[in-house]
């Protein structure tokens, strides 16, 4: 079993519904073994009058490999009726793949650690209540020391338990 770290997005239909759905449904991929408290927070890029998103993340164990849980993750992201037509638009529900235990990879379909993870508020606040101390597999940066530098502007805490 290794240790990914997933994100949790939404801000189509009723977000709160589907992130509880999607954690829910996390588990047909690995064993769910940490959930962070819920964020809102405003769009980052695309298209302009996006509604607030609502973010988490989760640790998931799994004994799938990268790119069976990315598509994992994908397959769960059209259940819950996402359609990929602009680069960061609007969507009922996204899940990326932040880490996948120490490993790190460079392929056309997955990169990991995921590529914007550690410049961006929406995933750092989330990821440092589960692993603060959690280093970057390549930089060596620390969770919680990204997240000082990039700073909590626009990310709200919404609940613990969610």
């Amino acid at each position: 079993m290794t240790a990914a770290y997933v994100a949790l997005g939404a801000n189509l239909g009723d977000p709160l519904v589907t992130l509880r759905w999607a954690r829910e449904a996390l588990a047909r991929l690995g064993t769910v073994t940490g959930v962070s408290a819920l964020y809102r927070t405003a769009p980052v890029g695309g298209p302009t009058g996006q509604p607030d998103y609502l973010n988490a993340v989760l640790r998931l164990e799994t004994e799938l490999r990268p790119p069976g849980l990315l598509a994992g993750l994908h397959g769960l992201e059209a259940e819950a009726g996402r359609e990929r037509r602009e680069r960061w638009e609007a969507r009922t529900l996204d899940l990326d793949l932040l880490l996948y235990g120490e490993e790190v990879w460079e392929t056309p379909g997955l990169t990991l650690p995921h590529p914007r993870a550690w410049d961006r508020a929406f995933v750092l606040a989330p990821l440092a209540d589960l692993a603060p101390e959690r280093a970057h597999p390549v930089t060596g940066e620390r969770v919680e020391t990204a997240l000082e530098r990039v700073g909590r502007a626009g990310v709200t805490w919404v609940a613990a338990d969610w």
